[in-house]
């Protein structure tokens, strides 16, 4: 299993409507490094779901439901897009701030290439901010 982290602007796409929908598509991403992200996603892989722009926090767990296929969006460009579903919430969203102020997280891309919006998490950055978190699995 691999562990990631996606970013969404909590007024387009909120943690709290992925719950309410059950299962989205995971589209519209224009970044090459981001798409070759999506494309190394397997289903079951699990994701750490961050608020960007509003909040700057992750707020959650989702988890891959369905590995990339075209983006169906894609009006030109060799695009992907997978399926995404709620794992659950964290019990405590963790800030941006606390994340660069921790020590064990400043390998972290999103402490070093912020615009960024699929990155990998490792196992143990995973676990630490699950910690921070308050949140179990």
């Amino acid at each position: 299993m691999q562990y990631w982290l996606v970013k969404s602007e909590p007024d387009v796409y909120s943690f709290e409507q992925l719950e309410k929908d059950g299962r989205t598509r995971w589209d519209g991403v224009r970044n090459y490094q981001a798409r070759n992200n999506l494309r190394a996603m397997q289903a079951g892989d699990l994701c750490l779901y961050y608020h960007s722009n509003i909040g700057l926090e992750i707020v959650g767990i989702a988890r891959v439901a369905k590995e990339h296929y075209p983006d169906p969006g894609a009006e030109k460009g060799d695009w992907s897009a997978i399926d995404l579903e709620p794992v659950k919430p964290f019990e405590r969203p963790v800030s941006l701030a606390e994340i660069k102020k921790h020590p064990d997280l400043q390998q972290l891309a999103l402490v070093r290439n912020g615009r960024l919006s699929v990155m990998p998490v490792t196992f143990d950055e995973f676990s630490t901010l699950l910690g921070l978190g308050n949140t179990k699995l």
